[in-house]
């Protein structure tokens, strides 16, 4: 393209924008009726949305509404999309994004909690060193034999995998975790 030539208002002029991809947490207040889960996990599948972490659970047991909230990644465009569509599902009665509304009162993200069971081998030496870590981490001992742990840990999810991380060499046998459970601080509800 000339030096001199301006551009026009024709769409080949528009530079591309990258905008980044970050994990954004949305709360969805739905009613609690079946398929609505589906409904909603199929509009993610759907568009070839992933989820990163998925809870799901009854919240108003007189009102028959559940909350589900969702980890997932995107554009802000994206993740403008996601949004939309999933205020025009019927059982759907609200949905907030958790990581703009803690930006919005200046915070970095919303509380978000994870809990997981964790069972760990061990006798010996690697027995006292698993129950030190463990006690280090604050994650509790909710069942034990003399040849394994299964330890309860709840915290932020970089919590966890470190947890998961120092103590893989001493015996890790299975993880359970439970996915992100969150809302934002402040006085107001979603």
């Amino acid at each position: 393209m000339n030096a001199h030539l301006q551009p026009t208002g024709s769409a080949y002029f528009i530079q591309k924008q990258t905008a980044a991809v970050e994990n954004h947490t949305l709360s969805v207040l739905v009613s609690n009726e079946p398929g609505v889960l589906a409904r909603v996990i199929g509009l993610f599948s759907g568009r070839g949305y992933n989820i990163e972490s998925l809870t799901v659970s009854e919240t108003e047991h007189e009102a028959h509404l559940s909350r589900i909230t969702i980890v997932t990644r995107g554009t802000p465009i994206v993740l403008e999309q996601i949004k939309a569509q999933l205020e025009r599902i019927v059982p759907v009665h609200r949905v907030l994004d958790l990581t703009v509304r803690a930006r919005e009162l200046g915070q970095e993200r919303p509380i978000e909690r994870e809990v997981a069971l964790i069972k760990v081998a061990g006798t010996g030496e690697v027995r006292a060193e698993a129950l030190r870590l463990a006690d280090a981490f604050q994650a509790k001992v909710v069942d034990a034999t003399v040849e394994h742990f299964i330890f309860e840990i709840t915290g932020k999810s970089s919590k966890i995998d470190q947890f998961v991380a120092i103590i893989k060499p001493l015996g890790l046998i299975e993880i359970c975790r439970t996915g992100i459970a969150a809302m934002n601080r402040g006085s107001q509800g979603m």
